[in-house]
């Protein structure tokens, strides 16, 4: 893990993180520029999904503490609050009805099922939303870069978190080492 210090907007920007909630779901998130988020889910009601290039409004709030925040096309909300140097976030997203009651429509990768999440979107209940704030610990922080398409590239698999915090993931360059 970088001992990595965040004190601008440029250096949460092109970060990849690996995080865990109280609850216990593990997500990976890459902040991959300005506008635009990557992530997988590990854990939690719809573990195995994931997700490139989904727009984000990401802000600095005071040095070092970041606030990401996006509509998924599922309907879904995430508001994300980041303190990396304290290894600490606070998350909370505000699933539709819908998701809750069929989240396996919304396990796989999402950019090639838009038009499923629209439809399940329209067919499904929204309300009531299933709200879960929670705090999270960062167990992993590695410095990508900006839109480095390697980070998000693949399918969660049981044991890739490890693989990532533990160098079997990515070279010295922040790429995939099997492709």
């Amino acid at each position: 893990m970088t001992a990595k210090m965040f004190k601008t907007l440029d250096d949460f920007l092109g970060t990849h993180f690996i995080y865990t909630y109280d609850n216990g779901w593990e997500y990976e998130w890459y902040a991959k520029n300005d506008h635009t988020v990557d992530y997988r889910i590990h854990g939690g009601m719809v573990a195995g999904r994931w997700v490139k290039d989904q727009e984000a409004n990401i802000v600095m709030l005071t040095e070092g503490i970041y606030k990401v925040a996006w509509t998924e096309p599922t309907g879904t909300d995430v508001a994300l609050d980041f303190v990396p140097n304290e290894k600490k976030l606070n998350g909370t997203i505000f699933f539709p009805a819908w998701v809750k009651q069929h989240p396996e429509i919304t396990v796989t990768f999402q950019n090639e099922h838009i038009d499923r999440m629209h439809e399940a979107r329209e067919k499904y209940d929204t309300y009531p939303k299933l709200v879960v704030p929670e705090f999270a610990h960062i167990t992993y922080i590695g410095d990508a870069g900006q839109n480095n398409e390697d980070v998000i590239s693949e399918a969660p698999y049981d044991g890739i978190t490890d693989d990532i915090r533990e160098g079997r993931y990515f070279d010295e360059n922040y790429r995939r080492i099997n492709k």
